[in-house]
């Protein structure tokens, strides 16, 4: 459309929602704003507008290596000793680490047998690829659309209790007055959806095949592979 978009890349979810109720941030375009952010929501609501979703089924996951015969979260607090007493984690600050230590582990009675372990990302998927490269035992927070699903022969504890939540759908998010500045913008944005092959394919693209630095370009490459799934851009005058 002619804009100059500024990218930045920020690991933890409060400073991206205080920025665009402030107006410093113009779009955080990947909010779990239904479930997992909902306490930043609550607080910051008023002032951010929702342009719209793109994947109605994202889920929040406690996850271990196919090769471990464990299947429920129920399982876990008689098996910590197998774990090390840990949870991998990602970020302090993610909605997941909230949802795993003020649900997950009461619910489950993890609370003396387990500690959740924080600190990101990278560093839970670097502990996920060394415990699966010797076949050992580990458990981690993930989640789903993610790339490291597909990545790693991982498989989601049953959650009998719900504690994770419900499927939630990952929105655009603007700042206040952002649709009105920008109309034929927030239109397109709010037509856009993707499907679970759409979204794993765009991810492990732009992540995986270019990497960190080609983002742009994995995702020029990715729309030549699927010129069908974005909306038509509209016509001015």
């Amino acid at each position: 459309m002619g804009y100059t978009v500024e990218m930045e890349t920020l690991t933890e979810p409060a400073p991206l929602y205080a920025g665009l109720a402030n107006g410093d941030v113009d779009m955080y375009p990947s909010a779990w704003s239904e479930v997992t952010h909902a306490d930043y929501m609550e607080e910051y609501g008023d002032s951010i507008e929702d342009l719209g979703s793109y994947y109605d089924s994202a889920v929040l996951t406690i996850a271990v290596p196919e090769y471990v015969d464990i299947d429920s979260l129920e399982e876990l607090a008689d098996n910590a000793d197998r774990f090390d007493g840990q949870v991998i984690g990602i970020e302090p600050g993610a909605g997941l680490t909230r949802v795993t230590n003020e649900s997950v582990f009461p619910t489950y009675g993890l609370d003396e047998e387990f500690e959740l372990v924080t600190s990101s990302t990278t560093a839970m998927l670097t502990e996920l690829q060394n415990a699966v490269e010797n076949e050992e035992d580990i458990v981690v927070t993930l989640w789903r659309p993610f790339w490291a699903n597909a990545e790693f022969p991982v498989k989601d504890l049953e959650d009998p209790e719900g504690a994770l939540g419900d499927p939630e759908a990952l929105h655009f998010l603007g700042r206040e007055g952002f649709a009105e500045e920008f109309p034929e913008a927030a239109e397109w944005i709010g037509q856009l959806k993707l499907d679970d092959d759409q979204y794993g394919s765009l991810e492990d693209m732009v992540v995986n095949e270019y990497g960190e630095g080609n983002e742009a370009e994995a995702v020029e490459a990715w729309i030549e592979e699927n010129p069908d799934v974005l909306p038509e851009l509209p016509t001015s005058g």
